[in-house]
C-alpha cells in the first residue's frame, strides 16, 4: 500500500464544525444524524483521516468526535509524523477524551522505487534509524504503541538472503532504540499487483523475518486486503502466524473499498479474530465505495454488519 491519506471524493456538504474544532450540540446533532450513538463493536476498528469529512468536516478533532459517536474505540494515522507538533498534543489529548487508542503511524521514509534497507548502503541503514529514534518522541506524544515500517525495494543486484541478512541487521538495530519504550515496529507485507518489486510481499515471509530478529518491538501488520491479493487463503496464514501478529488492517478486494463491497468474507474473519482474544487494532485502510455522507453511513452499517456474529 502506499502511506498516503485516502481522499475521499465528492464535495463537503455544511459542516457543523470549524476547522479542527467542534461544539457540543453539533456532535450531538451528528450522533442523531447517522443514528448509532450507543452502539458497541466487538473489534478495535480504527478510521483514519477523511473518512468521515463529509460529516464532520476537514478539521481532524471533529473527525474525531464523530468517530467516537459512531461507537469506533480507535484511530490510526500513517502521516502522524509529518503533522505539526501542536496538532499532534491537540490530538492526543482529544483521543484520551474521547476513549479513542492511537493505532499506527508511519515513522520513516518508505523507498517504493529503489532499494534501502535490502541493500549495502551503510547510509541508507543509518537514516532509517534516526527515523525510527525520532519515532520514540512521536509515539509518546501521541500515545502510539505500534508504527508501520515497509523495508521497502528489492535489490535486484543482492541475492535474496543477502537481502534479507540486511533487513534483519536494520530491524535489529531498530529493535535496541524501541525496546526500552515498550515500542514496537510492525512489518507489513505488501502485495504485488498494487506494489510490484517490494521486498516484503508474504506474511510467512514476515514471520520468518520476526522470528530471526527475535524482538518484541518487531511483529507483523497483517493487512488483510494485501494478503488477500498475494496469497488468499486467509485465516489458516494467521493462524501460522499468529503468536507474531499484533495488527490487523483490513480493506475488500478488488476495489480496496469498505467490507461487504468485494470478495472476502469479513464476518468470518472478524469472528476469528474476536474467538482468538485478540484485543489490538484492525485498521480500516481503504476508501468508500460511495462518496458523501451517504456513503460514510454506508461504510458505519457495514461494519455494524460483518461484526454481527
Amino acid at each position: 500500500m502506499k502511506r498516503r491519506t485516502f481522499i475521499q471524493k465528492g464535495a463537503v456538504t455544511g459542516s457543523l464544525f470549524t476547522l479542527g474544532g467542534s461544539t457540543a450540540w453539533a456532535s450531538e446533532a451528528l450522533k442523531a444524524e447517522a443514528g448509532n450513538k450507543d452502539h458497541r463493536f466487538h473489534l478495535k476498528y480504527a478510521p483514519h483521516d477523511g473518512m468521515f469529512k463529509a460529516h464532520a468536516g476537514d478539521g481532524i478533532i471533529a473527525q474525531l468526535e464523530f468517530m467516537a459517536s459512531q461507537g469506533f474505540t480507535a484511530f490510526e494515522d500513517n502521516d502522524m509524523r509529518l503533522r505539526p507538533l501542536e496538532e499532534q498534543n491537540r490530538m492526543a489529548s482529544k483521543m484520551e477524551e474521547l476513549g479513542l487508542q492511537m493505532g499506527v503511524f508511519v515513522p520513516h521514509k518508505i523507498y517504493w522505487n529503489e532499494p534501502n534497507l535490502t541493500s549495502n548502503k551503510k547510509e541508507l541503514h543509518e537514516e532509517f534509524l534516526q527515523y525510527i529514534k525520532a519515532s520514540v518522541d512521536i509515539a509518546k506524544r501521541v500515545n502510539a504503541q505500534w508504527m508501520t515500517v515497509v523495508p521497502g525495494f528489492v535489490d535486484m543486484r543482492l541475492d535474496p538472503d543477502f537481502q534479507t541478512a540486511n533487513v534483519v541487521e536494520s530491524l535489529k538495530r531498530a529493535c535496541s532504540i524501541l525496546e526500552p519504550h515498550g515500542l514496537v515496529m510492525v512489518l507489513e507485507p505488501l502485495n504485488f499487483r498494487d506494489h510490484p518489486g517490494l521486498f516484503l510481499t508474504d506474511a510467512p515471509q514476515a514471520y520468518q523475518i520476526c522470528k530471526a530478529v527475535d524482538s518484541p518491538s518487531c511483529k507483523i501488520l497483517f493487512d488483510v486486503y494485501h494478503q488477500q491479493i498475494q496469497m488468499g487463503n486467509l485465516i489458516p496464514n494467521m493462524e501460522s502466524c499468529w503468536d507474531e501478529i499484533v495488527y490487523f488492517q483490513v480493506g475488500d478486494n478488488p476495489g480496496r473499498k469498505e467490507p461487504t463491497t468485494g470478495e472476502i468474507n469479513y464476518q468470518n474473519v472478524f469472528k476469528y479474530l474476536h474467538e482468538k482474544g485478540f484485543q489490538g487494532i484492525v485498521g480500516m485502510e481503504h476508501g468508500n465505495s460511495v462518496p458523501g455522507k451517504e456513503g460514510e453511513l454506508k461504510v458505519i452499517e457495514a461494519y455494524k454488519k460483518v461484526d454481527d456474529f
